[in-house]
């Protein structure tokens, strides 16, 4: 399954940057940022020179010893890594499906290459094919999965310790996850800026709504200059909170459930060696992924697991939808009916809020057109 709603591939810059939440200074954020890159060499020449042995912490390597692990209490930092297969079942078109993904549909836009729609450079001088399918694919018109309500009822149950999510939807916030949950590597519709690096006023996620369906390209008020939603283009760095937050949650992760990926996109693949080597890994995929030479995904390239070989000790791999994987894993733990009951709850309030609106919206173009009614001039007797 292909990364949708993910962005295309961006180099890891190391920047100085804001501490994360839980550091209470800048000093113990250095010294444990040190104690992450130490780890990381350790594990790098163990494994490679063959030193030391990983515990292994699942009793079986199958859904179900994942579901038992959990059960056990002893998870409570689970890290998601998600991207395009966890929406499509909402209606979300990924980037690479053949036939159906996205760069397969914009011939419509006479595009030079179908990459270039979130490419900079281009978008700066022709914006008109970015938001032409922006207005095709904007959140708002879509209800968050099976499998984004399961994240939220780990969050709930006190198990999530961070969602990763290479998506742009915005499905993740209109589940319930909130901001502190949430590392939106490629970047999100929720918030836009003016591309000008002297002015670079905020837009929200109504004002850019209102630009795009008016079919208008969306232009600064206080500049001129283009407004862009914050998604990470070809061209642009991840966001700084990316890089920080990383470095505190993966050696903390004591579960990695990754989900609807295809672990292609760097540097957001190689989050997945960056767990510690007890560290058990559930893929839940329409397709293996992240297989590698566990060289590779040592030095943050990305794959690594392994889910076959005689030497497989940690690495899950449920090949099926998402909804069908977390519905199969909600069942094992005893929350399949909660999980249920949650998706119905909120799909019928976010139908009931439409419903609203959409009924605002024609109380006020009937409003308009009985105030021009009320307003007509009276025909001359030549139009009588």
């Amino acid at each position: 399954m292909s990364d949708a709603a993910a962005l295309p591939k961006e180099e890891e810059e190391e920047e100085a940057t804001p501490e994360p939440e839980d550091q209470s200074d800048d000093s113990s954020g250095e010294e444990a940022a040190g104690d992450t890159e130490m780890d990381f060499l350790r594990n790098l020449f163990s494994s490679t020179l063959g030193l030391g042995s990983a515990d292994k912490v699942l009793d079986e390597l199958t859904l179900d010893g994942v579901a038992q692990y959990i059960k056990s209490g002893k998870c409570k930092n689970i890290i998601c890594m998600v991207g395009a297969g966890i929406s499509t079942s909402a209606g979300i078109p990924d980037f690479r499906s053949p036939g159906t993904g996205l760069y397969a549909n914009l011939l419509k836009y006479n595009l030079p290459y179908p990459e270039a729609i979130f490419q900079i450079d281009y978008f700066k001088k022709h914006p008109e094919p970015f938001f032409a399918l922006a207005k095709e694919l904007y959140p708002g018109q879509f209800k968050p999965t099976i499998c984004h309500y399961f994240m939220k009822l780990l969050k709930d149950k006190g198990h999530l310790r961070r969602c990763y999510t290479q998506n742009i939807d915005t499905l993740e916030r209109v589940a319930g996850l909130e901001g502190d949950d949430l590392i939106e590597a490629h970047g999100t519709f929720y918030t836009s800026h003016c591309v000008s690096f002297s002015c670079r006023k905020e837009y929200d996620l109504d004002w850019m709504r209102d630009q795009i369906f008016s079919e208008d390209v969306p232009r600064c008020d206080k500049c001129s200059s283009l407004v862009k939603p914050d998604i990470v283009f070809f061209g642009e760095s991840l966001p700084v909170r990316f890089f920080t937050s990383m470095k505190m949650d993966f050696p903390r992760c004591d579960l990695l459930l990754i989900m609807g990926t295809s672990l292609q996109v760097q540097p957001f693949a190689g989050l997945v060696g960056r767990v510690s080597k007890s560290c058990p890994r559930l893929l839940i995929n329409m397709e293996m992924a992240g297989q590698a030479d566990p060289l590779f995904g040592l030095l943050g390239f990305g794959g690594g697991m392994d889910f076959e070989s005689d030497k497989a000790y940690r690495d899950v791999a449920h090949i099926s939808t998402c909804d069908d994987g977390c519905l199969a894993l909600a069942e094992l733990l005893g929350w399949k009916e909660e999980l249920e009951e949650l998706v119905k709850q909120e799909h019928a309030k976010i139908d009931s809020q439409d419903k609203k609106e959409k009924a605002g919206e024609s109380k006020g173009e009937s409003a308009e057109v009985s105030s021009a009614a009320s307003v007509a001039p009276e025909p001359t007797k030549e139009e009588e």
